[in-house]
């Protein structure tokens, strides 16, 4: 497909500027766009055009806002096919994949719209007569979204849907390695904006360019909000350069994520959820489940299916219906990921599959690595398509391991023991933002908070009352009689 055609039709005027960032696909490798990139003065603009939509947005009621991105929704509904291939050539992942990604713009769309009437806030009960307490929300400011690769466009859609419906600006700087799908988001928005009609000029705005494009923005005062999602290394520059002006961060960082297979486990069920949640988007998700507990009982009856449904796996092309393992990103991801099997080789781990496979880009086999020990790299999280793997005894030893990595994002069991699942669930189980049972760490749902806590960040995008995080609470008090009692009983007499 010409990808200058499936640009058009998005809205996007040409992918070729002739001069600034060269975009190439994983797919096969070649160049597909070079777009032009903000300069600190284009960027202080935007940012000064985002205060001033904020200022006008923050008086339009909730209701309304909440129209405006129910538009965006229909305009993801009309477009949703050639969104989906654009993610699917511009990050790799497999095209049911890339129409996933849309369709959760769509449902978060959907759910803000719902919002933006249910913005509630509290009354509370005074100790003194002739006065009333309560607890309202209100508009933030800018938003600032600082996104990875690997969801080029949901994440987007999670910070801003939600930060529109509650009165705020948004500037979304996009991964380099994927800023065609932010322009043709933004184009969308753009027409859904036009529909609306009273959308202030600046309201959503994407910047293009490297670190130095988004340290400007981390570092600008005027940015109420950072939300930004990538690895654990870049939370901690993030993090404290936000806290040292005193503004608002929300970060998803890394998922070092792990399961447990206990002996009462559906295998069925569990085979199919463990291939997708590990080799799922080549590894390449947050949520991949990156280490496997088994118990010892079951150990010699799983790990044999699990070896044969990996060889079953067709990697190749994305877009190729029958694929269900795309490309790694690019060189880098594919030697991290060598480098992580060549140091589990060395600490005795049995590797089946990893293998390069022989096509234009970077297609490896997912890997299947069975160690004794949990230490070493299996400690760090490697965002590629590798599942380690350990035998267990005791449920409580499992817990304890899967919890004793830096990053706490997602996890899950496969029981049918409802005393091993509520104790996973419980306080002395999992840590982690996600807990499932009886299905993968991945492919959350819109309705439930995302996010994980320690090295994760800490940050809950999406549902839930995750709304919160793009406003600001004001606890209100007033005396509606001519008395002026004072609280905690002060007398004080004029």
């Amino acid at each position: 497909m010409n990808i200058e055609d499936l640009l058009s039709r998005l809205g996007v005027e040409s992918a070729a500027s002739g001069a600034g960032l060269a975009v190439s696909t994983p797919v096969d490798g070649t160049e597909i766009g070079n777009v032009a990139v903000d300069d600190a003065a284009a960027i202080d603009a935007k940012i000064a055009a985002a205060e001033a939509a904020f200022l006008a947005w923050r008086e339009v009621p909730a209701p309304k806002r909440g129209e405006l991105v129910r538009l965006l929704g229909e305009a993801l509904r009309a477009h949703k096919e050639d969104l989906g291939r654009l993610v699917t050539i511009e990050c790799g992942k497999i095209l049911s994949e890339g129409l996933g990604e849309v369709q959760e713009m769509i449902d978060i769309c959907d759910f803000a719209a719902g919002l933006s009437r249910q913005l509630y806030g509290l009354t509370i009960a005074s100790e003194r007569p002739g006065h009333h307490m309560r607890e309202s929300w209100h508009p933030l400011g800018v938003v600032g979204v600082i996104s990875a690769f690997n969801f080029p466009v949901a994440v987007w859609s999670w910070n801003a849907a939600l930060a529109l419906v509650c009165g705020d600006s948004v500037l979304w700087k996009p991964s380099e390695k994927t800023p065609l799908t932010a322009l043709a988001v933004q184009a969308l928005f753009e027409k859904a904006a036009a529909k609306f009609g009273e959308a202030p000029e600046g309201l959503s705005q994407v910047i293009i360019g490297a670190r130095e494009a988004g340290e400007q923005m981390v570092d600008d005062p005027r940015v109420a909000l950072v939300s930004a999602t990538g690895s654990t290394r870049m939370g901690r520059e993030v993090g404290p350069r936000v806290a040292k002006r005193f503004g608002r961060t929300l970060l998803e960082l890394g998922g070092n994520n792990a399961g447990v297979v206990a002996p009462s486990a559906d295998l069925d069920l569990a085979v199919r959820a463990i291939c997708f949640a590990a080799a799922g988007t080549a590894g390449q998700r947050c949520t991949s489940l990156r280490r496997l507990f088994v118990h010892e009982e079951i150990y010699d009856a799983l790990i044999p299916r699990l070896k044969k449904a990996y060889g079953s796996l067709m990697v190749g092309d994305p877009s190729a219906p029958e694929t269900l393992v795309g490309p790694l990103i690019d060189r880098a991801a594919f030697d991290r990921m060598h480098y992580a099997l060549d140091r589990a080789r060395a600490q005795g781990g049995a590797v089946t599959g990893g293998e390069h496979v022989d096509r234009p880009g970077y297609y490896v086999r997912p890997a299947l690595v069975e160690l004794e020990n949990h230490d070493g790299i299996v400690l760090e999280e490697t965002f590629a398509p590798i599942l380690y793997v350990f035998k267990y005894s005791d449920i409580d030893d499992a817990i304890a391991m899967q919890n004793s990595v830096g990053q706490g994002l997602s996890s899950c069991i496969f029981t049918r023991d409802v005393l091993e699942a509520e104790r996973f669930l419980s306080a002395a189980g999992s840590d982690c933002g996600i807990a499932n049972v009886n299905i993968g760490p991945s492919g959350a749902e819109i309705g439930g908070a995302f996010g994980g806590e320690k090295e994760t960040g800490g940050g809950r995008e999406s549902g839930s009352d995750a709304w919160k995080a793009y406003m600001r609470r004001q606890t209100q008090t007033v005396n509606y009689s001519s008395a002026l009692p004072l609280a905690q009983g002060v007398k004080f007499d004029v």
